[in-house]
């Protein structure tokens, strides 16, 4: 289980991204403060850090180089300003990418592991389940011996479903997951995508409905 360090001093964003993380399979801790991240970086040793500019103590760039200076590990930084000197800064800091507010947790989530599958040198990753399989790195979907051809959120509300499959996930939880703050209450559009997911994959009974919960991979 891959270990990651999310580091804001935005306690209600932090909490989202915790619960995100935990839902995709990730071991998770947190800080809000830069001096108790660059702590907790050096005792616990996480596999990435997710870390915002605009922290009250140290700013995120004095932590990048901290950490820089002290451990190898991947840094993905946070910022609430699209600018590309401050970008610029954070790689020449180390940073290994940086996500400019507001994002989609779908697009975090997929940063994160780009990361981590390039400091591991593992390019290829797949997912499968009976005769489903999903190929991460060319982001192919094939069901038996044919290519189902997905748009990119459902192919990543399938990936949700692969990562957890035969577990009842909520709609919340997905629509968490899957389009971050973009559709905030609208678990709607789950419902929606599920339904489009089945008729691709020509398979009403591989996603099934847990009635008054959400829905579960089960086939």
């Amino acid at each position: 289980m891959p270990r990651v360090l999310l580091v804001d001093d935005d306690r209600k964003l932090l909490s989202l991204l915790e619960r995100g993380f935990r839902f995709e399979g990730f071991e998770v801790q947190t800080a809000t403060l830069g001096v108790h991240s660059v702590e907790l970086a050096q005792s616990e040793r996480p596999d990435l850090v997710v870390l915002d500019i605009g922290m009250p103590d140290l700013n995120g760039f004095d932590v990048c180089r901290q950490l820089r200076a002290r451990l190898d590990v991947p840094v993905i930084m946070l910022t609430a300003r699209d600018d590309v000197e401050d970008k610029v800064r954070a790689l020449d800091l180390g940073a290994d990418d940086y996500v400019s507010k507001p994002f989609a947790f779908d697009e975090l989530i997929a940063r994160v592991r780009a990361v981590l599958r390039r400091r591991t040198g593992d390019a290829t990753e797949r997912l499968a389940f009976a005769d489903l399989v999903c190929d991460l790195s060319t982001r192919e979907v094939t069901r038996g011996n044919r290519t189902v051809a997905l748009t990119p959120r459902e192919f990543e509300l399938l990936v949700y479903f692969l990562r957890h499959p035969r577990q009842v996930l909520t709609r919340d939880a997905i629509l968490e997951a899957v389009w971050g703050y973009e559709l905030a209450g609208d678990t709607k559009v789950v419902d929606v995508y599920v339904g489009y997911l089945r008729q691709k994959l020509d398979s009403p009974q591989l996603i099934q409905t847990v009635r008054g919960v959400g829905y579960a991979l089960k086939g």
